[in-house]
């Protein structure tokens, strides 16, 4: 009898412990002499108003850098209005997009954001006629410039006089923006002080708005493979909140597709605009009526691109969600017996046995 309650006893403890397991559950970088830049991750939030021609870029990036201090430039086809923007909208637009977690039966039987440059100790105020700074502020940590020059040389000669290095292919990259027209804006982050300095910066989020026939980001980076070589950058991931007035896909030229996928793509509520408008800091103003969400996935690599990156309203309106995460669940086709067990093995034998005694004692 005792074998056998041992026997029971361990079973049904098995069968608990099934019972609690049975849930179970995924810019250009330019450096000073030996100290090179690189763009590691980003993140960008893009909102784009039509009906405006206002494109809002929101940047969450990180760098690779030997350096202490550094900086990057970011070309925009118009002059930016900057100001500082909350890093609560990154965790919750991915929050909105992150992938339904469905329980299941268990089966039976088992800115290139940018150019990034040496920051300078300190800048100079003199200007160069063939470079006009257009505006200068400290924003979100950075100290920002925005510039505005007629020849690429120039630009480049004003950034080396100021403590940014100079490169052939900072010129190189530089001239298709300051042939036609664009405005850069110059940006410089200095590391924490110490020894031992870690290689890997998150710079704070600064949000960029400007005018735009087309919503855009700065995809293309000069080509640095001895850079990225020296700090050890092999790969990164790109991703893009794109929030408009529907779903849109992002192209390069016609002859070159982007290597980015949409990963999520669906409209919000308007209780859901609210909370991001106000996440970024704008008005209910800004922005279209209703938004259309699509996170966009880059795993971007470190080679020149034939153009930057550029949106449009995608033929495709259809809805794209994450694939579920599935958590197995036990499942029976009864109500639970361990406690029918229990009372058996514990509760039973110590009622037959007073049944007993006391059956015993009336005989006698």
């Amino acid at each position: 009898m005792t074998r056998f309650r041992w026997t029971v006893f361990l079973t049904a403890g098995a069968c608990g412990l099934l019972g609690l397991a049975a849930v179970s559950p995924a810019c250009c970088p330019v450096g000073p002499q030996g100290k090179p830049v690189v763009n590691a991750d980003q993140t960008m939030i893009i909102l784009w108003d039509a009906a405006t021609k206002t494109q809002h870029l929101i940047r969450k990036a990180s760098f690779k850098s030997a350096a202490d201090d550094f900086g990057f430039l970011v070309p925009t086809p118009t002059k930016p209005d900057l100001s500082e923007s909350g890093n609560e909208a990154f965790p919750f637009l991915q929050k909105l997009t992150e992938p339904e977690i469905k329980k299941v039966p268990r089966p039976s039987g088992g800115v290139s954001c940018g150019c990034g440059a040496v920051a300078p100790k300190s800048a100079s105020r003199d200007l160069s006629n063939d470079v006009r700074v257009l505006e200068e502020k400290l924003v979100a940590g950075f100290h920002a410039a925005v510039l505005e020059a007629d020849s690429a040389g120039e630009l480049v000669k004003w950034l080396d006089g100021r403590g940014y290095a100079f490169s052939p292919e900072v010129e190189e990259w530089v001239r298709p923006y300051v042939e036609q027209g664009w405005k850069i804006t110059a940006l410089k982050i200095a590391k924490s002080d110490g020894e031992n300095v870690d290689p890997n910066v998150t710079a704070s989020a600064l949000h960029m708005s400007f005018q735009t026939d087309t919503p855009l980001f700065p995809y293309r980076e000069p080509d640095f493979k001895q850079q990225t070589s020296a700090v050890g950058a092999s790969h990164r991931l790109l991703r893009i909140f794109f929030i408009g007035d529907a779903r849109y896909r992002g192209e390069l030229t016609k002859d070159h597709n982007w290597s980015g996928r949409p990963a999520w793509s669906d409209s919000l509520s308007a209780e859901n605009r609210t909370k991001i408008l106000d996440l970024l800091g704008l008005s209910d103003a800004d922005g279209p009526r209703k938004f259309w969400l699509t996170e966009f996935e880059d795993n971007w690599a470190y080679v020149v691109a034939p153009s930057d990156l550029r949106f449009a309203r995608d033929g495709n309106q259809k809805v794209i969600h994450r694939e579920p995460i599935i958590l197995y669940v036990s499942t029976n086709s009864g109500p639970d017996v361990t406690p029918y067990l229990f009372a058996v093995v514990f509760v039973v034998p110590g009622v037959v046995r007073t049944f007993r005694q006391r059956r015993k004692s009336t005989n006698e």
